[in-house]
């Protein structure tokens, strides 16, 4: 087995984002190729998916998903870098999940905070600083209290940051950061559409006791 330097580990190290150790075991398990241990972290889905960011994701695939009943429906595009990868399993496997974790959350109305209008988070802010439960404190309180619920108000709304219903001990940021890097191609979740049956129309009430009634009325 060739001696792996700290310089080739470095090199490695700088090319995937894969802790020192890592790096040293992916070397000494390919003879010193760093082709092939960078291919080898991708593999076990430890090279880094951050090395990836600055890649542009035009490919991938348009997911629908339908809830049981037919009530409940998604589109959603998730783009890769390459048609190669959009055609594999792992790839497949994690835009259906996806859809399938659009339609069981309902207050997902986002994919990250950044997408979030500044004027709603604003809104959000001088609801939360004229609470009543706030108005005693001292300033600063108040405005370390009130952010702390604007992020977690803010995190409710988006995808990203949902606990990923398959493993809840990962968010599906987390769940695409690992598939990322076990593909090795940039992965990023683009638009997605949530349907709801006769959501939006306006519908008819009536009132059972008038109905009862006017039945009565005419017998």
């Amino acid at each position: 087995m060739p001696e792996i330097s700290a310089k080739l580990v470095q090199e490695l190290r700088k090319a995937t984002g894969a802790g020192m150790m890592d790096c040293k075991k992916a070397l000494e398990q390919n003879n010193g190729d760093i082709t092939k241990a960078t291919e080898w972290l991708r593999q076990k889905g430890i090279a880094s998916a951050g090395k990836l960011e600055g890649k542009v994701a035009a490919e991938g695939l348009v997911e629908s998903y339908i809830h049981t009943g037919s009530r409940i429906g998604v589109l959603v595009e998730v783009n890769c870098q390459t048609d190669f990868v959009a055609r594999n399993e792992a790839f497949k496997h994690l835009v259906k999940s996806i859809a399938m974790q659009i339609a069981a959350c309902p207050q997902v109305e986002y994919i990250s905070v950044d997408e979030i209008p500044t004027e709603f988070v604003e809104s959000e802010k001088s609801i939360e600083m004229g609470r009543e439960d706030l108005s005693k404190k001292p300033e600063n309180i108040r405005e370390k209290i009130v952010q702390g619920r604007i992020e977690k108000r803010l995190k409710e709304l988006t995808l990203m940051d949902q606990p990923y219903i398959k493993d809840q001990n990962i968010t599906v940021a987390e769940l695409v950061k690992e598939t990322s890097a076990q593909l090795g191609e940039k992965v990023q979740v683009r638009r997605f559409t949530r349907f709801v049956l006769g959501e939006g129309i306006e519908k008819k009430e009536d009132n059972f006791a008038e109905e009862v009634a006017a039945q009565m009325g005419k017998e």
